[in-house]
């Protein structure tokens, strides 16, 4: 099966300077970044292969492409390293895990294996958060987002990533391309560590995990902007994205583990 991305977007640059892009699909078997009015690229490597564009931003309006492909094989879920555990049981940004003990389900079995923690977590958040299109604000966090009830992948995984940190399981936050998701756009879905092997789960539920495409990975949704000012300021002026496969879409029963393409 191949997967085809491709984005487009624009913005407004008011005071020049450099502004990281993060859109390229890691291991992508082929694929091509532009921008217009700005010159050569700077990489910035990351961690689990997330990279970032950096650009020199001149004053004006400025649109940027990213095509993409890749040909899905079988995953072999990446091992946890001991500083994937160090890092990822620790609470950040949007996953305040150390204020949020009083939230977890009420049904999760303290000695249960990782594996049955996590999924309980994954579908006690699905159960209990209703997706919303346009909800949430970019400033909150795991805790605003129980208390609102609602959210959008980037809440769903904020939550789900906090709870499994109580509980000792090491999680992280993927941004992802995603093949049938509806209305498309950049998606956010969480992985585990279980049994020493990062899994990905999605409390959405709203594409298949087995097709989709890993952007960044980090602690939360500070680690994984697709667009990062660094000194310019500019107005996003929206963005289109696309995601499909050549082939017919798996059928994901949101349980069954599942490594990241």
């Amino acid at each position: 099966m191949r997967t085809t991305v491709d984005v487009e977007f624009g913005v407004r640059v008011t005071k020049p300077g450099l502004a990281a892009i993060s859109v390229t699909a890691v291991r992508a078997d082929s694929g091509e970044l532009e921008v217009s009015d700005a010159g050569a690229a700077r990489t910035a490597e990351f961690e689990h292969g997330t990279r970032a564009e950096v650009y020199d931003f001149a004053e004006g309006e400025h649109r940027i492409t990213y095509h993409g492909e890749r040909v899905l094989h079988r995953a072999t879920a990446e091992p946890v390293t001991l500083a994937d555990v160090a890092r990822y049981t620790r609470p950040s940004r949007y996953c305040p895990s150390d204020r949020m003990g009083g939230l977890l389900p009420s049904d999760l079995d303290g000695q249960a294996s990782p594996r049955v923690k996590v999924q309980t977590i994954v579908d006690h958040v699905h159960r209990s958060l209703a997706y919303v299109v346009g909800s949430g604000a970019p400033t909150h966090d795991a805790i605003d987002t129980v208390l609102a009830g609602e959210g959008v992948c980037r809440d769903f995984a904020h939550v789900c990533i906090a709870l499994c940190r109580i509980v000792d399981v090491p999680a992280r936050y993927t941004s992802v391309y995603a093949p049938g998701l509806q209305p498309m756009d950049f998606h956010a879905v969480f992985e585990a560590g279980i049994d020493g092997r990062w899994y990905v789960f999605d409390a959405t539920r709203l594409a298949p995990r087995q097709t989709m495409l890993r952007i960044a990975t980090g602690r939360d949704a500070a680690d994984t902007p697709f667009l990062a000012t660094l000194g310019c300021e500019l107005d996003f002026l929206g963005a289109t994205v696309f995601a499909t496969t050549d082939a017919p879409l798996p059928r994901d029963d949101g349980h069954a583990p599942v490594a990241l393409a």
